[in-house]
């Protein structure tokens, strides 16, 4: 509901006296909800001064609460309202932006979010505009000088003190303006004369903002064109199926379900090419920000103009990319789940590569799903939106064979009629294991090496003991501030909270009996490097997780090694299994395949069997082929014996009747409220009467299913315990009313924080 800064409702005798007033609707960042009234006086609508010209995209400052505290806002609405005399709007206070950093489309996509993923519409443009644009990153202001056009006309008939004439004639043969400081060195003078011929009029300036110095993007060297490759019958209809929703100009949604290895980028890039002869841009997203130097160097062969979008840009980087995007000097613009804010002023296409990944899921807010906000954005923009993988979400999966807007095609076949690697399971409840690898993956290994391939090992645990427990009480070395069990890491000799990243070093004793039997258990990427680098002397091995690609660049370098065959084996986390195209790998190893096979999420066998595939999906793609070895205490799995036969229908046919059972997405809408404090029956009271309420107003016929409130699954997180409800229902939009609704009515207590995760991915 809009909320309006005014004293008091006035009295009936008022209401005649209307005035018709400029009105800006602001919304605040911050979580501060509502949207706020403030008059715009006469100084922020003069045509004259553009640069100070209020309209809704930009940011204004405004006056804010009780004290009137100054406080930056966006503009969303711009209109002439009748305002009675007795009703005293504040007045906007200042422009901070000179062109609006939000376009009207972006407006309502904004909205759009705000209202789906209950999240106050200032804080979602927050989170859309990039910290870097918001701050001008790498931009100051400047004082430029010109000589009028009048003045240089008369320039010979002026009779002015020999300084003044030098700075005169030398400013009017410039094609450009020049600052004060250019013009000084220029002449060989100090800024006497210059202010001298400001103050009679014969120079003007004007203030403008410039970059401070030239882009230094490390001199992006254009790889070797390439024209597009010769397609399968395959890809032909893929693309033509793409190609008739472009050139017909309209919205659709295509997903295009290809195997690993089928040519699903090739695709992407002959339909970029159709949009960007139509003159209009493509956005491409990744899920990983390590796919981004491979994608971009793909796309640079095809395209002059690529920019790219991602969290570990540099402000002033970022910045400057966004601008130029908005000025529609980009043709493809391509980065990890921010990217789909990109400001494209001409949207073509937008394709969203491995849709799948729960990464194009934000967890912060507004928690939104990129998948869902490039939908609404291409439907709102009339472009055509493209999903690939070898592995669908289920959602996408049920959408398209529906119908209903989505359009289904399929790539089962690599490229030149490839063989899928051969997956073979190893059950680790029969090995005799002295180590991360089984005697099966060790040959194979040794093998793969010997004939001049790579490998590639999958492990998706970070550091090098998971836990650390005591033999003789059997506790676990916990976090202090959480209910999760410390990491250590050999390296730098810490244990490790990956959840708050709380560290401490490892315990002498153990903490709770005192005992000085202290056991490292579990497995992770540095202690199976040291077993890899021990097993395998001389032969180069990189490990690609969060400790070792925190520095700029860091995943480009160590991919550029794994692709000149300078390292030989790559092992690492799960941002090693998403769409990494190296021909040389023969072998992949997944050490450990059951690590998130049972955990407390009804999508965890959704969630294996992608990883598995995908993983084993970077072998076999060159002429020699490849074989996967997966280590297993759970062969019989459906999920796993799926993944090891490439097979994505059969997973689907297995895991939909369970799903459409329980009413979960993709048959049905879910929600999650978590409540965090540091007062446990403050918490767990404040969602107790938040359920209490929401199921006393459900209809009986609406499908509403309320389970909670329980402990989450992990119960106390940064110092905080943590309960969560889930909320399911058939439909999307009666359950965001019902959340709304309670929400609003159960007044949170002090010390009391709550989450509204729609459509959640990560039930921890």
């Amino acid at each position: 509901m809009q909320q309006s800064l005014f004293d008091a409702e006035p009295p009936d005798w008022e209401i005649d006296s209307q005035q018709r007033r400029l009105v800006a609707t602001i919304v605040l960042p911050g979580g501060v909800p509502g949207e706020f009234d403030y008059t715009v006086p006469a100084q922020f609508v003069d045509e004259k001064n553009r640069a100070k010209h209020v309209e809704p995209g930009r940011r204004v400052r405004v006056p804010f609460g009780r004290g009137s505290r100054s406080v930056a806002g966006y503009c969303v609405r711009l209109e002439h309202k009748e305002v009675s005399a007795g009703r005293r709007l504040k007045e906007l206070i200042d422009v901070l932006d000179a062109e609006s950093l939000v376009s009207p489309a972006m407006l309502r996509l904004t909205q759009w979010m705000a209202d789906r993923y209950q999240t106050p519409w200032g804080q979602v443009l927050e989170a859309v505009v990039p910290s870097g644009v918001r701050g001008k990153a790498g931009t100051r202001e400047v004082t430029l000088l010109s000589v009028p056009t009048k003045v240089a006309a008369q320039l010979t008939t002026l009779t002015l003190p020999p300084k003044q004439q030098a700075v005169l004639t030398a400013l009017a043969a410039r094609t450009g303006p020049l600052t004060a400081k250019q013009l000084c060195l220029l002449v060989g003078c100090t800024t006497g004369p210059i202010n001298a011929l400001r103050k009679q009029g014969l120079i003007a300036s004007h203030v403008e903002r410039v970059d401070t110095d030239a882009i230094s993007a490390a001199a992006q060297e254009a790889p070797p064109r390439e024209g597009p490759k010769t397609l399968s019958q395959d890809q032909q209809r893929t693309l033509d199926a793409v190609l008739s929703v472009i050139e017909a100009g309209k919205h659709q949604t295509i997903l295009v379900h290809g195997v690993t290895g089928s040519g699903k980028t090739e695709v992407y890039l002959q339909a970029i090419e159709r949009v960007v002869a139509f003159g209009r841009q493509a956005i491409v997203l990744v899920p990983e920000i390590s796919l981004t130097p491979q994608t971009v160097r793909r796309f640079r062969e095809r395209f002059d103009h690529i920019a790219v979008l991602h969290s570990r840009q540099s402000d002033v980087l970022r910045h400057r990319q966004w601008r130029s995007i908005a000025r529609g000097e980009v043709q493809v613009v391509i980065g990890a789940r921010s990217a789909v804010f990109a400001p494209t002023p001409r949207l073509g296409l937008i394709v969203i590569d491995e849709e799948h990944e729960t990464s194009f899921k934000q967890d912060t807010a507004p928690r939104y799903h990129a998948r869902d906000v490039a939908l609404q954005r291409t439907a709102e923009e009339r472009a055509p939106l493209v999903l690939g993988s070898a592995t669908p979400a289920l959602e996408s999966w049920v959408a398209a064979q529906q119908g209903g807007g989505w359009l289904l095609t399929e790539l089962p076949r690599r490229i030149a009629d490839r063989p899928m690697p051969a997956v073979r399971l190893v059950d680790l409840r029969a090995e005799s294991l002295r180590g991360a690898l089984s005697r099966q993956l060790c040959q194979a290994m040794e093998h793969a090496l010997r004939d001049s391939g790579q490998v590639i090992l999958l492990l998706n645990r970070r550091g090098y003991s998971t836990h650390v427990r005591c033999p003789s009480c059997k506790n676990l070395v916990k976090c202090k501030h959480c209910d999760v069990a410390m990491t250590f890491h050999r390296e730098d000799r810490t244990m490790l909270c990956h959840w708050c990243d709380y560290r401490c070093a490892p315990p002498s004793v153990c903490p709770d009996c005192r005992s000085p039997t202290i056991h490292y258990g579990g497995l992770g990427t540095q202690k199976l490097e040291d077993e890899v680098r021990a097993r395998f002397p001389g032969i180069a091995v990189a490990r690609m997780d969060a400790d070792t690609t925190r520095g700029a660049n860091s995943h480009e370098l160590a991919l550029d090694k794994f692709r000149l065959g300078e390292t030989r084996v790559l092992l690492g986390t799960q941002m090693i299994a998403k769409g990494l195209d190296f021909p040389n790998v023969t072998l992949v190893g997944v050490v450990n395949a059951d690590s998130a096979l049972h955990l407390p999420d009804y999508r965890a066998a959704e969630r294996t069997f992608q990883l598995v595939t995908q993983v084993a999906g970077r072998t076999g793609r060159g002429p020699r082929g490849g074989r996967v070895i997966v280590q297993t205490f759970d062969p019989e799995h459906p999920a796993l014996q799926a993944a090891a036969d490439h097979d994505f229908h059969r997973f689907a046919r297995e895991e939909l009747p369970e799903r459409q059972a329980l009413g979960y997405p993709p048959y049905g809408s879910l929600a999650r409220v978590i409540a965090r404090g540091s007062s446990e029956p403050l918490v767990k009271a404040y969602l107790e009467e938040l359920e209490a309420y929401v199921r006393a107003g459900d209809p009986a016929d609406s499908g509403l299913r309320l389970l909670g409130p329980a402990p989450a699954p992990i119960p106390r997180l940064r110092g905080e315990h943590r309960y969560h409800l889930l909320l399911r229902m058939p439909h999307s939009e009666p359950l965001r009313q019902a959340i709304a609704a309670g929400m609003g009515a159960v007044v949170l207590p002090d010390g009391v924080r709550s989450i509204v995760d729609i459509d959640p991915v990560d039930m921890l």
